[in-house]
């Protein structure tokens, strides 16, 4: 899988926009799906461990690549998150994401960016049984690349992202928040992958 330098640099400047997750999804070349030329995010309430997109807007967004004359394996089969924090790894959530929103696609890929630059990448088939693995992942420096755009990066972060991070936290006492941040650590802790 491989990030055009302008949706590499977009992802970046979002993940570090807020405190919170942020989600959205890579749309690809028509001549090489696992190439993500733009990163687009929908309106969505996030905390530091979770993304919920609101009700209409997958819909929405589904409409508005069509009416593009995209392909839906073009824009709605890499979903892309970012952590807040040092891991990359899938959350529970995660995974149960993949399953439930997903399951119904031929394949999937799902990517996240933590800090410092870590990444995870997983690619599932979903007409085979339990078929996914881990892919890997790069940037595609040899294409020109036009530059940034914080201000329409910025805009679009304001006008989809709703930060409900303090809300999550005052739902939980802080040595919760602690038990509840180590499964986020190190999910393979509690899980087994039939990978």
């Amino acid at each position: 899988m491989k990030f055009s330098p302008t949706a590499w640099a977009k992802l970046i400047y979002l993940r570090d926009a807020g405190p919170t997750e942020v989600g959205g999804f890579g749309i690809s070349s028509a001549d090489d799906l696992l190439y993500v030329e733009e990163l687009v995010l929908l309106p969505q309430i996030c905390t530091a461990v979770t993304v919920s997109f609101a009700e209409d807007a997958i819909a929405d967004y589904f409409d508005q690549q069509i009416d593009r004359g995209l392909k839906p394996e073009q824009f709605a089969r890499i979903w892309i998150h970012t952590h807040p924090g040092e891991s990359p790894e899938p959350s529970p959530t995660d995974l149960d994401t993949m399953e439930t929103s997903f399951g119904e696609c031929d394949w999937v890929v799902m990517f996240i960016l933590a800090r410092e630059g870590k990444r995870y990448a997983e690619l599932r088939w979903n007409r085979m049984q339990d078929a996914r693995m881990r892919i890997k992942t790069s940037i595609d420096y040899q294409q020109p690349f036009a530059g940034t755009d914080y201000a329409a990066w910025q805009e679009e972060y304001d006008e989809n992202v709703v930060d409900q991070s303090q809300n999550w936290k005052s739902l939980m006492e802080p040595e919760e928040l602690w038990e509840y941040g180590d499964l986020f650590d190190n999910p393979h802790s509690i899980l087994e992958f039939n990978a």
